[in-house]
């Protein structure tokens, strides 16, 4: 039952050299095994020991040998080949896997990038050259396949750093049993048709770039926010802590900027001026104001009655006459010894 029970893993490296590996410490337990190989067919066979033997914890687990013909025949045996285990018989070429391509060329033409190499020297057929590309801002490989050996792509941005990598493909089922591909081809960095050592540079400048306007972004917002905190707060200190105003400014809105004096004297010229308007024909004689209101007090009766007393001077103080000019009819003004009164129903006033 073991014959059909052991897997085995077999690799053709560009039909160069062979590698099979197998199981050992799940199918021999604490038992080392021999492995032989022939490339040979029909009755003729003979049976090579393995040449190179892939060992893990001193147990052997696979072989490595060189490539001889198309047709495999491998058996695995105990230690001194007196019993076989396993045996299988296969075709090398339906294993291989490619060699990474060589002299790898990129031509750059606008935004239009194609990718070739040299072409191997058997089974171009069955090969297919693979190209995989991302640029600085894209977290996945964007992969474009054609036949060997050349391969091509559109749509790239000339301000993008890009990484590149490419690899052969051997076609299943028409030429492989199993998907093997070459190693990658080492991985190169363009940006706008330049070769360059590594996009670093590029996310160190982009990301240079995010700090400072992310910084002047920040600063801007806190000189934002300092603007309407202080000006919530003068307003705040209005309302709670009125200011207390000025003296020396609080009439500066009147005539004269606040200066008293100044107003009073330019009120007594004023008055000045007053007086000598009051000082005109129907005021300036008293004796004749008097014949009018001893003429009106005869009709009106003795509600209203202007005397002069003995002692006035004809030449009395001018206010007499302007307070006759100023005060209503219905009243009395009596003069005696320089005094003036002012008489009416109700009171007496001194003047």
């Amino acid at each position: 039952g073991w014959k059909d029970a052991i897997n085995t893993t077999i690799i053709n490296f560009n039909n160069e050299k062979m590698q099979i590996t197998w199981a050992a410490r799940e199918l021999f337990h604490n038992e080392n095994v021999s492995f032989s190989y022939t490339f040979d067919e029909g009755k003729r066979k003979v049976w090579k020991p393995c040449p190179t033997y892939l060992l893990d914890q001193n147990y052997n687990i696979g072989c490595l040998f060189k490539t001889e013909g198309p047709t495999l025949a491998i058996s695995i045996r105990n230690s001194n080949g007196s019993e076989e285990f396993f045996s299988k018989k296969l075709k090398s070429d339906f294993y291989i896997k490619p060699n990474p391509p060589e002299n790898v060329t990129f031509f750059w033409k606008e935004d239009t990038v194609t990718v070739s190499c040299n072409k191997p020297e058997r089974a171009v057929k069955c090969l297919r050259l693979e190209l995989q590309y991302k640029s600085t801002f894209d977290k996945e490989w964007q992969s474009r396949t054609s036949r060997c050996c050349r391969v091509g792509d559109q749509g790239f941005d000339s301000r993008k750093c890009y990484s590149f990598r490419v690899r052969l493909k051997r076609l299943v089922p028409h030429c492989n049993v199993v998907h093997y591909s070459s190693d990658w081809e080492a991985e190169t960095f363009w940006m706008n048709g330049t070769l360059l050592d590594s996009c670093d540079d590029d996310r160190t400048s982009q990301s240079n770039t995010v700090i400072v306007l992310s910084s002047l972004l920040a600063v801007l917002l806190m000189m934002l926010v300092l603007l309407i905190l202080l000006c919530k707060q003068q307003r705040l200190q209005i309302l709670v802590m009125p200011a207390i105003p000025d003296p020396k400014c609080i009439f500066a809105d009147l005539h004269h900027n606040g200066n008293f004096q100044e107003w009073l004297d330019k009120t007594d010229h004023v008055m000045l001026q007053t007086k000598i308007e009051c000082e005109e024909p129907e005021c300036i004689t008293e004796t004749e104001s008097q014949q009018e209101d001893e003429k009106n007090s005869d009709k009106q009766g003795p509600l209203e009655n202007i005397f002069t007393f003995s002692g006035m001077a004809e030449n009395s103080d001018v206010k007499a006459a302007q307070l006759a000019c100023l005060i209503p009819a219905s009243n009395t003004i009596a003069s005696f010894a320089g005094f003036h009164i002012l008489m009416n129903d109700d009171m007496y006033v001194a003047l």
